[in-house]
């Protein structure tokens, strides 16, 4: 089992930059690969960027590819979304998820956190 916290979300301006954190607790955080996801408002949660468990292998959406980065570290049980050039279509909820194979579906995900907001304004 484990728990996940994000935290770093609010609201941006387009063109702007956000990092998100989430930090997990409970079992071995490097067991896990990790995953980002966000659900925008009447839409379907869809995948964003995932890493795998030592961080040598990340897999981006194309939405995103080139202007987000995911990393992760290990020490301090935690990954990262640097989100930068935002554009009002990355407004939505963004939840990071723990798997033990890095994957591009959310059912391949055994563990949620609650979500955090990112707002992008235009």
């Amino acid at each position: 089992q484990v728990q996940l916290v994000e935290s770093g979300g609010g609201l941006v301006q387009a063109g702007g930059s956000l990092r998100l954190s989430c930090t997990a607790s409970g079992r071995t955080f490097s067991v896990y690969a990790m995953g980002w996801f966000r659900q925008a408002p009447g839409k379907e949660r869809e995948f964003v960027t995932a890493i795998s468990r030592s961080g040598d292998i990340t897999y981006y959406a194309d939405s995103v590819k080139g202007r987000f980065t995911i990393s992760r570290d290990n020490a301090k049980n935690t990954v990262y979304l640097q989100m930068n050039s935002l554009k009002p279509e990355d407004t939505a909820v963004y939840y990071c998820a723990a798997s033990f194979g890095a994957r591009t579906y959310s059912s391949a995900y055994d563990y949620w956190g609650q979500g955090t907001q990112v707002t992008v304004s235009s």
